[in-house]
């Protein structure tokens, strides 16, 4: 099982230069497999619609104007610079909210400051109001992600490079850098079987949310898409969020990883809310290391 730490819905927030070194010092140190950062362009204020990860409130944890959502672009450079050997992904990128060859160029470029240590986790978003202050459109959002996720494949291995679709047209077009990687893993998430479906066609990973029966529920409709469309489910990477929302334990965390284990899954991340570590020095290094050796090794 791969282990990454998620850098989301935190208070006070990580996103401080020293901060962030110190995160990336002992997730390279202690054999953390991955850092994780989450996207929002903008969140409108007494927005409506429903957010789909928490029914008891249909609303963002710690949803309020402090709130920061810092450009993943940024963040994950950041810690590039500051990281040798943990990968960097996002969780997630809202794809279809921005343009394809502009995607395409920032995570190429990405990969090789990190020397092929990038992770593209994408969706197709669930705030529509967000979509309507960047003047996309919201219900063509699903097939916009589809496009993007071809297109951008074709931008990193293509020399010149060539799309044609609904959304993305282009025709010999020189991109560069080209990653170091053939092509940057895109993992699929969302719980809805739209999201399996895109992930059994489109996707190198799956990224579901929830607990274990909707996990379950999630993988079966990616598994079944696969067989509908002729592809080994396996090829397809099983990745879910995972730690203790009542408080963070290891006993707790030892006994979920065994579940996803037993789902197929081989990678999870711990969302930092869940650990109670004080972002200090100290208590990084202290709460990192507790994990390190009670969980990862």
């Amino acid at each position: 099982m791969k282990i990454g730490l998620g850098l989301m819905f935190v208070r006070p927030l990580p996103y401080k230069p020293e901060i962030m070194d110190w995160i990336g010092q002992y997730a390279d140190e202690f054999g953390y497999e991955s850092l994780w950062v989450p996207e929002h362009v903008v969140i409108p204020n007494n927005y409506q619609t429903p957010y789909p990860y928490n029914p008891e409130t249909n609303k963002l944890p710690n949803n309020d104007e402090t709130d920061t959502w810092p450009n993943p672009m940024v963040v994950l450079g950041y810690l590039a610079a500051v990281t040798k050997k943990v990968k960097l992904g996002t969780c997630i990128t809202i794809l279809p909210l921005h343009h394809t060859i502009e995607m395409a160029t920032q995570w190429a470029a990405l990969d090789v400051l990190c020397n092929g240590r990038s992770i593209l986790g994408i969706g197709s978003g669930w705030l529509k109001e967000e979509f309507e202050a960047l003047d996309v459109d919201w219900h063509q959002r699903g097939s916009r992600t589809d496009e993007s996720m071809q297109a951008m494949r074709a931008l990193w291995r293509e020399d010149p490079s060539t799309f044609k679709g609904k959304h993305f047209n282009f025709e010999a077009l020189r991109c560069f850098p080209k990653p170091v990687q053939k092509s940057i893993p895109i993992f699929v998430g969302g719980n809805s079987k739209p999201a399996a479906r895109r992930a059994a066609r489109l996707g190198d990973g799956f990224f579901p949310v929830g607990e274990p029966h909707e996990l379950a529920a999630s993988f079966k409709e990616m598994e079944a898409e696969c067989a509908r469309i002729g592809r080994n489910p396996n090829e397809v990477e099983r990745f879910v969020g995972g730690g203790n929302p009542a408080g963070f334990n290891t006993a707790k965390l030892l006994e979920m990883i065994k579940l996803y284990e037993g789902m197929g899954v081989t990678r999870t991340l711990i969302p930092v809310p869940y650990l109670g570590w004080e972002f200090t020095k100290e208590g990084l290094k202290k709460g990192m290391g507790h994990v390190a050796e009670k969980v990862i090794r």
